[in-house]
């Protein structure tokens, strides 16, 4: 089985680092433009499926990656972004800082983050990211297929997170993954192994979401 996991191209809300959580913001011209040059640069992959996140923003992200190919798009509640809650819509920006001093844990300290109101903490997305692999590696059908995830920052950072054996203290990894970059899976016999990760096919600037 090979994973290919995209996070969605850019929207306004990435733009202005707002936080976006489980608001259905649409990607925005140059996040369709950013889809469709890793598009061509995943044109000779033979993708059997795609599981996507509900969003819009990842949901339009998979459709121009697989534009005129007949691969089923399945959408899956576990791959939705995290919910941020009540802060959904507000300012992380390190200039634009429209938040809680506690919610800077979010970057510094997730496994001592406290969701607010309505939101989800770093344990929850975990556990259901992780549930997601547990039940794709264990399909069956898929073990030969090509599969073509697209999600969200924090939701991908899950997936990797749980990959790896890492702790909640380690959930960021390298970093939030820029939009629509690419990390390749192979998995075997249920284990994975991650061949690249993070790798963008553009040469347009995106800067880190947190500035």
């Amino acid at each position: 089985m090979k994973l290919y996991i995209v996070r969605h191209g850019e929207t306004d809300w990435n733009k202005a680092r707002k936080i976006q959580g489980q608001v259905d913001i649409p990607l925005n011209e140059f996040g369709r433009s950013l889809a469709e040059k890793t598009a061509r640069e995943l044109a000779g992959i033979p993708f059997d499926l795609c599981y996507s996140s509900p969003l819009s923003r990842a949901r339009e992200t998979a459709e121009l990656i697989l534009a005129g190919r007949e691969v089923p798009v399945i959408e899956d509640e576990r791959l939705v972004e995290m919910a941020f809650g009540e802060y959904e819509g507000r300012c992380c920006s390190k200039s634009g800082w429209d938040l809680p001093e506690g919610f800077r844990r979010f970057f510094d300290g997730p496994d001592r983050y406290l969701a607010p109101e309505g939101g989800e903490d770093f344990a929850q997305v975990k556990q259901r990211t992780g549930e997601f692999l547990q039940e794709l590696y264990g399909n069956k059908e898929y073990q030969e297929s090509r599969i073509l995830i697209t999600t969200h920052g924090a939701a991908l950072a899950g997936l990797l997170n749980n990959m790896k054996g890492r702790s909640l203290a380690e959930y960021w990894g390298t970093g939030v993954h820029k939009n629509c970059a690419v990390t390749e899976v192979e998995v075997t016999d249920g284990k994975p192994v991650i061949l690249s990760e993070n790798v963008v096919y553009y040469d347009d600037e995106v800067k880190p979401w947190e500035e």
